[in-house]
């Protein structure tokens, strides 16, 4: 038995690679739809976050939607 540790270091350092691409993806649009504490002087209550905070979460959910699909299509087609 053979074993060709080059390619299985290449697909090892892909999937570490993508893995930490779209947990961090993943992590910009939820830190773009938190709200954010409110300053001092402002209302109690926490303020709501931003338009451009909101599209680039959007994109950034988005893209790990895309990336998901890219991959079920991977696993299902022949």
């Amino acid at each position: 038995m053979h074993i060709d540790w080059a390619a299985l270091g290449q697909v090892f350092g892909v999937s570490l690679a993508v893995t930490v691409g779209i947990v961090g993806l993943f992590t910009v649009g939820i830190v773009g739809t938190s709200r954010k504490p409110a300053a001092d002087g402002e209302a109690a209550a926490t303020t709501a976050p931003g338009a451009g905070a909101r599209a680039g979460a959007l994109v950034a959910f988005a893209l790990c939607a895309a990336a998901v699909a890219y991959g079920i299509y991977l696993i299902v087609a022949t």
